[in-house]
């Protein structure tokens, strides 16, 4: 049997078994939608959101001076007409491109040294022309020097934070995580075959994540403990005797208690318990199990429920100042002992549940010999600028300016967002500079994941994998070419007089049309149309690319990277990928796929609901799809829609 579809004004027999629910969207809205998202171009400037060229703009300017008497900030852009039309373009050889005016404010202000205040003295606003921007056709194309261009979207890494794992030599897993910005220094922490935690910043040297810590202001062993574990108070009971002799018929007597001499099985000679091991039900059966006739045990009375507990501060003697036992240590009878004799009555410790989870970082704390702040800054100035002596004042700036510059570090709002999602913290996606409650975080996650109680990522799942498309790969050149121009900026304040200056004396467009220009000219994902037929158009500009700046070399891509994967199910095509060095590293987008406003691709589902296929329409990326069971479009359904 057939059903009639329409295709605008036509209506057409379809013999196809699954029905079609959802109308085939616009198949170049990723090149479109990307672009316009880029430009704002129709927006008033007050009404415009902080992306695209408007963000780019915002993370370089103001620029000011050194001595700050003269600030160039960023009031607003325009975009002029095109000189020529499209097919004038195409016939000159020349590029469709508008002439993009910025609106620049500059501040000048004078220092009056007898208050050694600054203050305003004027404020001149000028339109400074900026370069020309190539604008997008209809059909999502761009005409740069006569011929037709595509900007091939790139499928990268997401910033946020990974977790992995791999196999040591020893066979023994390794645990790591990483927490990697969209622009910016990477912090990486590693286990060691000794269960050690290490941190990398910047992939530099490694050295004991403590340091980082205590270089962040969690300088003392008490304080580290505290943020990872919670603190119980406990008593420290008198006793009357340390131990007593157990009687074969009142072995059960003796659980939770110590053994206090090895247990020997007298016929075999083997030692069935050793010494200092605490009883429990199955070591009791084992001991019943020999002709063991006594054991030696600690008495009822003393405190059994104290040994084998991490002590969370240094225990004082009051009345001499001494250290009995020091803090992160596991008490013994011995040191129980102790503090009997020096009068202590009450003790802190960690939760004995949280003592075992963070045993690698309590190890690291008893190898890190560095207790000092300043001394943690200096040993991570030593490894982030090897070549210059170091000081904690200058230590403390790099590492600032490193990991919590907004200017210099940006997680963006992907990034963020994993973050929040993967660690469970609730952050706004404005907050773009790492956090110190961040790191905190993620270690607590990664001590997690060690005993079996986190996730690892997979890097090829498309939960960690998004589409950068022409709007955000441009904006990516527009910084690098604005950073350019900041530094001219700066080199000509310095150089002029303030009386007469404006804005257009300090700013010189050539660092950025030259960017512009060779992103559009040369460029790895700006390819020549192809123009074989329209179908040949249409999925070039649907095509994503893992290869490019900032993502993958044809040459190091593993089979991991290229293969098909799970998650590709709605949202990448299988099978259309070239022969050779590029397979699986260019793919191209399903029908229905679409991207999110993460640049995550998504997929459409019809809902399930009591075992009927509705024709209510969810897209979810693969994050979100995830935890669901999903069916495949062709699962057999009665007249119902019933599976």
């Amino acid at each position: 049997m057939y059903h009639v579809e329409k295709f605008g004004r036509r209506e057409r027999r379809s013999y196809a078994k699954i029905q079609t629910k959802k109308e085939i969207p616009d198949l170049i809205e990723i090149q479109k939608k990307s672009y316009e998202e880029f430009l704002q171009k129709d927006i008033p400037p007050e009404k415009r959101e902080n992306k695209g060229l408007q963000e780019a703009f915002f993370e370089v300017f103001p620029i000011s001076n050194y001595s700050g008497t003269l600030t160039l900030e960023f009031v607003s852009y325009s975009l002029g007409e095109p000189k020529y039309d499209i097919i004038e373009c195409q016939e000159r050889g020349m590029t469709y491109a508008a002439p993009l005016k910025v609106k620049i404010r500059l501040i000048v202000r004078e220092i009056d040294k007898e208050n050694n205040t600054v203050k305003e003295k004027e404020i001149r606003e000028q339109e400074v022309y900026m370069g020309e921007l190539p604008l997008m056709t209809e059909t999502g194309t761009f005409i740069i020097n006569g011929a037709e261009r595509v900007i091939v979207s790139q499928l990268h890494r997401s910033p946020g934070i990974i977790f992995e794992d791999e196999i040591h030599i020893s066979g023994r897993r390794l645990f790591s995580a990483r927490i990697i910005p969209y622009h910016g220094a990477w912090i990486e922490f590693e286990y060691d075959t000794n269960d050690v935690i290490y941190v990398r910043l910047d992939r530099r040297k490694k050295m004991y994540a403590t340091l980082l810590l205590r270089a962040l202001g969690w300088v003392n062993d008490d304080e580290i403990l505290r943020l990872f574990s919670k603190i119980e108070k406990a008593e420290l009971k008198q006793w009357k005797r340390k131990e007593e002799t157990l009687e074969r018929e009142h072995f059960q007597e003796g659980i939770g208690r110590m053994l206090l001499a090895d247990v020997i099985d007298d016929k075999y000679g083997e030692t069935v318990a050793h010494a200092n091991e605490k009883l429990d039900e199955n070591l009791i059966n084992k001991i019943l199990s020999t002709n063991v006739a006594s054991i030696r045990v600690t008495s009822s009375d003393f405190p059994n429920n104290l040994i084998g507990r991490i002590t969370a501060s240094n225990v004082v003697n009051k009345s001499t100042g001494e250290v009995v036992v020091e803090i992160n240590q596991e008490l013994t009878m011995q040191m129980l002992e102790s503090l009997r004799n020096a009068g202590i009555e009450e003790l802190e410790l960690l939760d004995s549940q949280d003592a075992k989870y963070i045993k690698s970082l309590r190890n690291t704390l008893m190898r890190d010999t560095v207790k000092d702040q300043d001394e943690a800054l200096k040993e991570i100035f030593k490894r982030l600028q090897p070549s210059d002596p170091p000081t904690a004042e200058s230590a403390r700036t790099i590492l600032e300016r490193r990991f919590f510059d907004n200017k210099r570090y940006d997680l963006s709002p992907v990034g963020r967002y994993k973050i929040c999602k993967k660690l469970g913290i609730d952050v706004p996606n404005q907050q773009r500079v790492l956090r110190r409650e961040d790191i905190i975080e993620a270690l607590k996650y990664l001590m997690k994941v060690e005993h079996g109680m986190g996730g690892i990522d997979d890097i090829d799942h498309l939960g960690n994998r998004r589409v950068r498309s022409v709007g955000e790969l441009l904006q990516m050149q527009f910084r690098h070419g604005l950073s350019r121009v900041e530094k001219a900026v700066k080199e000509r304040m310095t150089l002029q007089d303030s009386e007469e200056l404006m804005p257009h004396d300090l700013i010189n467009s050539k660092p950025l049309s030259a960017v512009i220009k060779d992103f559009f000219g040369s460029s790895q994902l700006s390819q020549f149309m192809q123009q074989t037929n329209p179908l040949d158009e249409l999925t070039h500009k649907r095509r994503l690319s893992a290869l490019g700046p900032g993502g993958l070399h044809r040459d190091r891509a593993t089979f991991e990277v290229r293969d098909v994967h799970h998650t590709h199910y709605g949202r990448l095509c299988p099978i259309e990928t070239p022969e050779g060095p590029s397979v699986g590293l260019i793919v191209s987008l399903s029908t229905y796929a679409k991207v999110n406003e993460y640049g995550f691709l998504e997929t459409p589902y019809r809902k399930v609901v009591n075992g009927v296929v509705t024709d209510e329409v969810d897209y979810l990326s693969a994050d979100e799809e995830d935890p669901l069971v999903v069916a495949q479009a062709n699962a057999p359904t009665d007249e119902y829609g019933k599976l």
